[in-house]
């Protein structure tokens, strides 16, 4: 495994347990979602140069696609929650209650 790779998987790993740890606010768990889509599009972006095929070269424009549409979801449930219970808190968010 070169260097390259070991970034990657190590980035997408630290990201997951970011996401897994560190779930307090919803701006904190966005940016882990974010940084998981960042090193999976850098990941499909290296892999067909690596490969040498042509075949997936499109993947990578795909995935930087949806991870736009995550990153308004994301961003538009935020303003929805901060608005309606007046903080980013993940555990003010209590889905019995709507």
């Amino acid at each position: 495994m070169s260097f390259m790779h070991l970034s990657f998987y190590s980035a997408f790993s630290l990201s997951c347990l970011g996401l897994a740890f560190h779930r307090t606010h919803l701006v904190s768990a966005l940016l882990c979602l974010e940084s998981m889509m960042l090193s999976l599009y850098i990941t499909l972006s290296i892999w067909p140069v690596e490969t040498q095929t042509t075949s997936s070269t499109l993947t990578p424009v795909l995935m930087l696609a949806f991870s736009a549409c995550e990153a308004g979801t994301g961003l538009a449930m935020l303003v929805a929650s901060t608005r309606t219970h007046g903080s980013d808190h993940l555990h003010n968010l209590n889905l019995l209650q709507c």
